[in-house]
């Protein structure tokens, strides 16, 4: 029945789930998912958590004990979310335990109001990792600039993290140095290196979004011969990216320390344009040592007609930049296209995350109990 996604994590790509509900945990259905579908990894943002805390499914009498000590919405948030990421990961223990800690991850954000924030996204980095206590778990702070440093510290204090929001090549750069310097930090404080792992999260659906509807606006035949094509282009050119830095002398030199490479992790995977193939950003990315994590409808898509056919990245760099370069000869900027789409996702996880804090507060009223 699974053939497509055993073969795709044959290939050495990691499949990861970009869904996390109380239900999903209690109902048995992410043990399922683990057992039935080599699912060997759980991404959560604010967006799935709103959605998931809203219906309100299992989570009534959390709330209603959180009502009842008067705590406030923040503080409800975080316990209720750090709740579903410690019982998940002790779901995937057994597959941290079975891959020597390279999956059997969980990830959860920093609050995504502090994007902009360096020292506030390390401290609240610090909170998340101690609150949840397992480990692993993976914090998830954004690539935006005040971001890179904080993964460096984050990282330089042995805690591990999945970089979010990747867009562009010259950010995406940028991130595995921040690695690299935080493991070199964590080398220098005397830490085990080989306990602290990292995933950057390269976006990649919403690339064609955005460049689509430009392409579109252009309406020539040159133009709209390029549509799907940019997304999968960039994140290619990502893989090569990575192949590079981490062939390098100063990750040579972390590596013989005990340190492990930052795995690529293609995020955004849902098609949104209903006339390319659902399963377009899983088989046209495939290399190994590589995370794909996928709404669950992608992955019973893969699951049901995936056309895994083995490495469709490596070689592929010359057409890639090709694509890419016909793109900007129309006239569309990728710098601009990459930065609308990093403003565009931090806005959105912030207008979820407020959307949460709005949910949940009315929710903390309901179940309030009655004075005396």
């Amino acid at each position: 029945m699974t053939d497509a996604l055993k073969r795709l994590s044959e290939e050495g790509v990691a499949i990861w789930l970009d869904d996390l509900s109380r239900k999903r945990i209690t109902s048995g259905n992410l043990a399922e998912l683990i057992d039935q579908q080599h699912v060997v990894g759980v991404t959560t943002n604010p967006t799935i958590f709103q959605k998931a805390i809203s219906s309100g499914d299992g989570y009534q009498q959390q709330v209603s004990d959180l009502a009842a000590r008067k705590v406030t919405v923040e503080e409800a948030i975080r316990m209720i979310t750090t709740a579903d990421v410690r019982d998940a990961a002790d779901i995937l223990r057994p597959v941290f335990d079975a891959t020597d800690g390279q999956d059997g991850r969980v990830s959860i954000e920093v609050d995504p109001r502090l994007a902009h924030h360096t020292v506030a996204t390390v401290a609240e980095a610090k909170q998340l990792a101690w609150l949840v206590d397992r480990p692993n778990t993976l914090i998830k702070i954004p690539a935006t600039r005040a971001g890179l440093p904080a993964i460096t510290e984050v990282i330089g204090l042995g805690i591990s993290v999945n970089v979010t929001l990747i867009f562009s090549l010259e950010r995406y750069r940028a991130v595995m140095d921040a690695y690299l310097a935080g493991l070199e930090k964590a080398k220098e404080r005397g830490l085990d290196l080989s306990l602290i792992r990292s995933v950057a999260s390269f976006f990649v659906s919403r690339v064609d979004t955005e460049i689509d509807k430009r392409l579109n606006d252009l309406g020539t035949d040159e133009a709209l011969a390029l549509k799907g094509k940019a997304a999968v282009a960039n994140a290619r050119l990502a893989y090569q990216a990575y192949e590079e830095v981490f062939s390098s002398g100063r990750w040579q030199a972390l590596e013989s320390a005990g340190a492990r490479k930052q795995r690529p992790l293609w995020a955004s995977t849902g098609v949104k344009d209903p006339s390319y193939k659902d399963t377009l950003y899983v088989d046209d990315l495939v290399a190994p040592n590589t995370v794909n994590t996928m709404p669950e409808a992608t992955l019973l898509a893969v699951e049901d007609h995936g056309g895994i056919t083995g490495d469709t990245i490596t070689g592929t760099y010359e057409q890639a930049r090709a694509d890419l370069d016909a793109v900007e000869a129309l006239g569309i900027s990728y710098d601009d296209v990459v930065q609308v789409l990093e403003d565009e996702g931090v806005e959105k996880f912030e207008a979820s995350w407020n959307d949460l804090l709005k949910s949940t507060q009315a929710e903390l009223e309901r179940l309030a109990p009655s004075e005396g």
